[in-house]
């Protein structure tokens, strides 16, 4: 790894608390541009050697390989903060990404289910009766009722949880945190699960254990599990549409405001920090777009 990347990526974790994903792709997005120069131009291969011609060179070379609008857009960002990072520091004595422009992403209308789709969905798991049908009716109950990120539901810990209150707590994108109201079947699932399916994955381990949903082994569900059962669900439902670890999240915000929701609302429940990204949802709702 390049000392100054590494620098750089320190410098984020620290200053923006940019969570461990984020730092993930800026470390394989600042690699591979890395390696591009490496071979493009080996003998001249340092940070004050770059100029703007050799990025926009290299933003070519990724739209002939074929990555996506919003690939190359997240790439070039990552450049690009990289060099403003080297011209505070004074390792360069100019920055080529100053003038440069930032790709135009074409934004995709996010997949959702209908509310006859989504129920079908949530009733799957009660067609068995098991330690894996309590927590994955929990599972999906959970995200249909928060519309909470993938990655928030599997961090969630038990003390995340008000069940007296209908609430829990999410810790989002830099640790961001807000609190999300949950309706009583929800609740009434999160109920059956703790005392059914989750100490039954525990197997008398004690309460070392915080994360709130498990797999078998007692340890806390991934992101990869978690998807494999919604695709489990999908399939048995026999849903034809096409579902992504997102579709339940897209959907939730979707039905709320065809529901009357305000757009703000959403906002929050959602955790974006900008408006622009939850205003996507309009274009599939019908409802009227919020000035920024």
């Amino acid at each position: 790894m390049d000392p100054q990347i590494e620098s750089f990526l320190k410098h984020i974790s620290v200053e923006k608390g940019y969570s461990a994903n984020t730092l993930a792709a800026y470390r394989n997005d600042l690699t591979q541009f890395g390696q591009y120069l490496g071979e493009t131009m080996p003998a001249a291969h340092t940070w004050t050697g770059i100029n703007k011609q050799t990025i926009v060179r290299y933003i070519l070379h990724l739209k002939e390989r074929e990555y996506s609008s919003a690939t190359v857009a997240r790439k070039v960002a990552a450049i690009k903060s990289f060099f403003h990072y080297l011209m505070s520091e004074g390792a360069i004595p100019d920055d080529p990404t100053l003038t440069l422009d930032s790709p135009k992403v074409r934004k995709r209308l996010p997949k959702t289910l209908t509310r006859e789709e989504v129920e079908r969905l949530l009733l799957e798991p009660a067609k068995e009766d098991s330690p894996k049908a309590f927590r994955d009716t929990a599972l999906l109950e959970m995200l249909n009722a928060t519309g909470m990120r993938v990655s928030e539901l599997v961090a969630l810990k038990v003390g995340d949880v008000d069940l007296d209150r209908g609430t829990v707590r999410v810790y989002g994108k830099g640790t961001k945190e807000r609190l999300i109201p949950i309706h009583s079947r929800a609740v009434e699932a999160l109920k059956a699960y703790l005392q059914t399916g989750r100490t039954y994955f525990l197997r008398g381990r004690g309460d070392e254990q915080k994360a709130l949903f498990l797999n078998p082994r007692g340890t806390q569900l991934t992101r990869q599990g978690l998807w494999l059962i919604i695709k489990k669900y999908v399939e048995q439902a026999g849903i034809k549409a096409e579902v992504t670890p997102h579709t339940l999240r897209h959907s939730f915000a979707i039905h709320l405001l065809e529901g009357g929701a305000d757009l703000r609302n959403v906002q929050e429940l959602l955790g974006h920090s900008n408006i622009s990204t939850t205003q996507i949802y309009t274009q599939l709702s019908g409802e009227r777009p919020v000035e920024a």
